[in-house]
């Protein structure tokens, strides 16, 4: 079987971006956001990850090393890692509707979503997006990728952090329970 996976993996990345763009169309005025100078700060660190990630720009030197073998069955554990990853991002994307923003901020008529993939992970968004962008590193395989993962983590932990603080001052009955029974990221775990 002679499947092209880097083809798959641009599939599965432009799902995400055909769900994001077409659903800006249908979200709910801001009432309250992050401060400017966050927003920047942690779209910068996002946009150099995938720069890391997903660009030609690093593909000589110690940062195109691989980290991994770029055996078939190896890419194909990657693209199914990016697969899932980016059909749960949209799954939570899709549950989230019209409180979904592209930075940390408070809605009119904001609702706090506990169901869906929102009863497994607090921000199953980022959970699904870290799993598709280890599973792209692994298809690709090089030095660039792992450290554009941090990178890209280093800045989903900066937004994280500001909507939780959102979220405690808008829910500040309902948050806290919802914040201890279940966890950030990672189902049981973090």
């Amino acid at each position: 079987m002679n499947l092209n996976v880097n083809l798959w993996m641009r599939f599965a990345w432009g799902a995400v971006a055909v769900v994001w763009l077409a659903g800006l169309a249908f979200t709910k005025p801001t009432i309250r956001s992050q401060a400017k100078g966050a927003r920047l700060f942690h779209l910068a660190l996002a946009c150099a990850g995938f720069t890391l990630l997903g660009s030609h720009w690093f593909e000589s030197g110690w940062m195109a090393s691989r980290f991994v073998p770029g055996t078939q069955g190896i890419k194909l554990a990657g693209l199914i890692l990016t697969i899932i990853g980016c059909l749960f991002a949209i799954w939570a994307r899709l549950a989230l509707g019209a409180n979904w923003s592209g930075r940390a901020s408070v809605k009119a008529d904001h609702q706090l979503v506990t169901g869906g993939p929102y009863s497994l992970t607090r921000h199953p968004i980022y959970t699904g997006l870290m799993v598709a962008i280890v599973g792209t590193a692994v298809v690709v395989g090089e030095v660039r990728c792992l450290i554009g993962v941090f990178v890209i983590l280093l800045a989903l932990m900066i937004k994280m952090s500001q909507e939780e603080q959102l979220m405690m001052q808008t829910f500040p009955e309902a948050y806290p329970p919802y914040r201890r029974r279940v966890k950030a990221l990672i189902p049981g775990v973090l």
